[in-house]
């Protein structure tokens, strides 16, 4: 009888079982109302998104006190479905850099980057000065090499990249940039560090992890972190060398982007298990580049207060080409999943921004 009626279920209500599984994933689920959100902002965020004033949004999940109190999907995606938040993917990347130092497969940030690939000396402009680039330098995206996703005349810009099969001697290669007059130096600006926007970069550091762990960086991250925090579903870009593209490209559930956000906000743990020290959470998500006014950078996290009048809106987050955004609001106690495939648009991000600044904050007030 247990069979049969096992049987029934699975065939008259299958999505029932789409829904078990996605609440065994680790996320208490509330109301937010019970977590103190007004859910009337929220509901007049939902009308724009559904009206199309808010183009291409995916998802807007939140938690709030560590737990799931809003989570809604558009065009087409549910919960199931991986979203691909790009330049979001170099934020992982920090993380796992974090994991590595924790366990002593790297040295420090102080480490520098040419001595792990001393098989592939540089072809191209030899320079004794790229030989100290450090781990730290692409942490901040402010190394000496010339490399401005930003500029599409750059030398390093990834579109450049993606033309060439070996993408780790394509960054080795690269020359070391040089200031205009009428540019800043490292030396003048705050941190003295000059940010320059540089996914190459981000690349040679997932290279450098694989070097100094001897394992793949899937595995790695299969390992030590996706596996911990029970996220099952991940899909990688790889190079032309089957090497993964921790510069972006990392195809992740919603409900898991919230995951790293909430371990951040946990200080490092998931569950009582600690699985990057809060130490290096402080470290990567404190200012070590200044990008423009009001945005600076960490370790591959970015960092705003978005109403400059209060600083309970100050967050550290991932962010990624479409406008989307993970973002962390420690004076608030909550995570934000924003996702859309809104790409190379104008105004993509500044829209995410409003849907924070006119609706998600507000409501968390």
């Amino acid at each position: 009888m247990k069979r049969f009626l096992t049987a029934f279920l699975f065939i008259t209500f299958p999505m029932s079982i789409s829904f078990l599984q996605a609440q065994s994933d680790g996320w208490t689920k509330t109301n937010p109302k019970s977590a103190g959100l007004s859910e009337a902002r929220l509901t007049e965020m939902e009308k724009l998104i559904e009206s199309g004033e808010f183009k291409k949004i995916t998802s807007v999940l939140i938690a709030r006190k560590g737990q799931l109190v809003f989570e809604k999907y558009w065009g087409g995606t549910g919960v199931s479905d991986l979203q691909d938040t790009r330049s979001a993917t170099k934020s992982v990347t920090s993380i796992l850099t974090g994991i590595a130092i924790d366990q002593k497969k790297l040295g420090g940030v102080s480490e520098t980057v040419f001595k792990f690939f001393p098989e592939k000396k540089p072809v191209q402009n030899p320079d004794p000065r790229k030989e100290k680039i450090t781990i730290e330098d692409l942490l901040t995206m402010s190394s000496l090499l010339e490399c401005n996703d930003w500029n599409t005349f750059s030398r390093g810009n990834e579109e450049r990249m993606y033309l060439i099969e070996d993408w780790l001697q394509f960054t080795l290669d690269l020359p070391v940039k040089g200031f205009a007059p009428w540019e800043d130096k490292p030396a003048d600006l705050p941190y003295g560090r000059a940010f320059s926007y540089c996914t190459a970069g981000v690349f040679t550091l997932g290279c450098v992890l694989s070097k100094a762990t001897g394992m793949t960086i899937e595995d790695f991250a299969k390992q030590n972190l996706f596996g911990p925090l029970g996220i099952a579903e991940v899909s990688w870009q790889f190079s032309p060398l089957n090497q993964a593209q921790t510069g972006g490209g990392l195809r992740l559930r919603s409900r898991d982007l919230l995951k790293l956000g909430q371990l951040y906000l946990n200080g490092g743990t998931w569950n009582g298990r600690t699985i990057v020290r809060a130490s290096w959470i402080d470290q990567s998500t404190k200012p070590h580049a200044s990008i423009d006014e009001g945005v600076e950078y960490g370790y591959l996290w970015w960092l705003k207060t978005f109403d400059p009048g209060d600083p309970k809106t100050h967050a550290y987050y991932m962010s990624g080409n479409g406008g989307n955004k993970i973002a962390v609001f420690p004076a608030l106690d909550m995570v934000v999943v924003i996702t859309s495939n809104n790409y190379n648009t104008r105004g993509m991000h500044e829209q995410t921004d409003r849907i924070l600044t006119d609706f998600i904050l507000p409501a968390a007030q």
